[in-house]
């Protein structure tokens, strides 16, 4: 099995999922299927379908929570010795080469990738340009609308 690359604040964000799942989804979804058992005739009970079905995602949820925290490799940014190059769980500040644009970005596992929290995954386009680059370099990315270049302005480990 192949390790899936998390950092701390993703893996957290994963066991909480995974708690919350555990100790809150599970017992209100036995709950409800105990009332809707209750009712009666379970053949045209549509609350007694609606409880099977999100007891199905949540213990589905489950597996695949506990699956990706079994195989993560937890990667801590502070720790890492990378001397300044693009590396799995950096915060990278990039320069749009064109219009001169500044944008900042963390390379994150794929289940914490967030653009609104400026987190891109690292099997994304602009991660996989980044990775190996300097301060300095200019990284090419294969966007929707052609390839851009950014130049790496700093690269940070926080």
């Amino acid at each position: 099995m192949s390790k899936v690359p998390l950092t701390v604040v993703g893996a957290e964000l994963l066991r909480n999922e995974l708690h919350k799942l555990k100790t809150v989804e599970r017992p209100s979804v036995i709950n409800a299927i105990s009332e809707a058992r209750a009712q009666g005739d379970l053949s045209e009970n549509a609350e007694y379908d609606a409880a099977k079905e999100r007891q199905a995602f949540v213990e589905g949820r489950i597996v695949e929570l506990e699956s990706k925290l079994g195989s993560a490799q937890v990667i801590d940014p502070k720790t890492i010795s990378a001397d300044g190059r693009c590396v799995f769980g950096a915060t990278v500040v990039l320069e749009d080469v064109q219009n001169g644009d500044v944008v900042t970005y963390q390379i994150v596992g794929d289940d914490e990738a967030d653009i609104k929290q400026r987190k891109v995954s690292i099997s994304s386009p602009i991660a996989r340009a980044l990775i190996g680059k300097y301060s300095g370099d200019i990284a090419e990315v294969q966007a929707p609308g052609g390839i851009r270049e950014y130049e790496v302005v700093d690269v940070q480990y926080i």
